[in-house]
């Protein structure tokens, strides 16, 4: 025999078929069927006013809304794109607000169009990702690695614009240098570097983040002036994911640190801020103790390179490539045709071997820059990878 099913409507009949009938007590009653007097009561007198049938559960949807636009104003927003269809609900929203003095939400003018059917969705486009450089190493012995930002700059007391420079040895902790930088221009930045490693010594590899001037977007590789001339003094780049500052997080836990300490004093002008970030840089390194170190300071870990920075540069491409010197406008010649390369490489040479009758390879030191089409004149960009490797070597 199966058990009897009783749904939640048979059961509210059966309450108030007896609070109608019986003259037992109603909170008994109501204890019985395990609810409340109040929803008791609730169930009465709805079937007094709409009968037996009525006792399913009513839609909790509000019988009026005081946001809700009326409907001469959803036909005038209606007309109103009609007219214009091309608008956006913005401008549809700005039209009416000019015409009435009432003020619709922007989302209730966007929410009248979707229902009409009168809003295009798009779809968003994902932008291409940049071209970038990596060459990722972990630093296990000093000027591996060393790293290289801006800090976000502030205002000096007369006005002058500070963003320094900071360049930093991965392994020790060595801070390099703090520049107050005027400009973040390509000269300067260089003009600093060339004293760097005047003292330090060459590094192994820099790594940098996708802005200028470590790096340009237009160019192959997203090569700029300045990552050429490291290139060509052989260090290698290593360049940060777009809108991933984790991936330099120990230089960014740095300009915190720069940021605490010195970017909250003002000083008057960028000579008298340069001594503040002298002083800072001096305990940061020889006094400082540093728990990622064992509790030693980084100018106990840290000693200077032994690759010293030429006095000339020169790049050999081996026998098996043709060299071509790029010229100021960042052309280069093959035979007839000449091509545009990158005006950032412009005053170096490049190598070209042949691949077949219509292909050449284009490099720059160890870098596999793209493929010069013989046939159609055009320079084809390779993609974006780690660095490739060639038997080109800087003398």
């Amino acid at each position: 025999m199966p058990w009897p099913i009783h749904d939640v409507n048979t059961i509210r009949r059966e309450f108030v078929s007896k609070a109608l009938t019986q003259n037992a007590s109603f909170s008994a009653l109501c204890r019985e069927y395990g609810i409340s007097r109040k929803t008791g009561y609730k169930w009465r007198q709805r079937a007094l006013n709409d009968g037996l049938r009525r006792l399913a559960d009513q839609s909790r949807r509000p019988k009026s809304s005081p946001t809700q636009l009326e409907e001469s104003a959803v036909c005038t927003l209606i007309r109103f794109k009609l007219r214009h269809p091309s608008w956006g609900p913005k401008k549809i929203r700005q039209l009416y607000v000019r015409r009435f003095a009432e003020v619709p939400s922007l989302s209730s003018c966007q929410r009248v169009l979707t229902r009409a059917g009168l809003v295009l969705t798009r779809r968003r486009q994902r932008k291409p990702a940049k071209e970038r450089i990596s060459s990722p190493i972990v630093a296990q012995a000093p000027n591996e690695v060393w790293t290289v930002d801006f800090k976000g700059w502030w205002s000096l007391s007369n006005g002058q614009r500070c963003e320094p420079l900071t360049v930093r040895d991965a392994f020790s902790r060595y801070v390099l240098a703090v520049y107050a930088v005027p400009r973040a221009d390509t000269r300067q930045v260089q003009s600093f570097f060339e004293g760097l490693f005047k003292t330090y010594g060459l590094p192994r590899v820099i790594k940098s983040d996708n802005g200028a001037p470590f790096a340009t977007a237009g160019a192959p590789l997203g090569l700029s002036r300045l990552s050429a001339w490291w290139l060509a003094l052989g260090i290698a780049l290593d360049r940060s994911r777009p809108a991933h500052p984790q991936d330099n997080g120990a230089h960014e836990r740095l300009h915190r640190d720069i940021a605490a300490e010195l970017s909250c004093q003002t000083h008057p002008d960028l000579e008298s801020q340069q001594a503040a970030f002298d002083l800072w840089r001096e305990e940061f390194n020889w006094r400082r103790p540093h728990e990622a170190l064992g509790g030693r300071c980084p100018a106990e870990m840290y000693q200077k390179s032994a690759r010293r920075m030429p006095s000339a540069v020169a790049i050999d491409y081996g026998s098996d490539m043709l060299t071509r010197k790029v010229s100021k406008a960042g052309m280069i010649t093959w035979g007839q045709i000449k091509i545009f390369v990158s005006g950032a490489l412009a005053g170096w040479p490049v190598g070209l071997r042949q691949c077949d009758p219509d292909h050449l390879e284009i490099w720059f030191t160890n870098l596999l820059l793209g493929h010069l089409e013989v046939s159609s004149a055009r320079f084809l960009r390779a993609a974006s990878r780690p660095q490739e490797t060639s038997d080109a070597c800087i003398a």
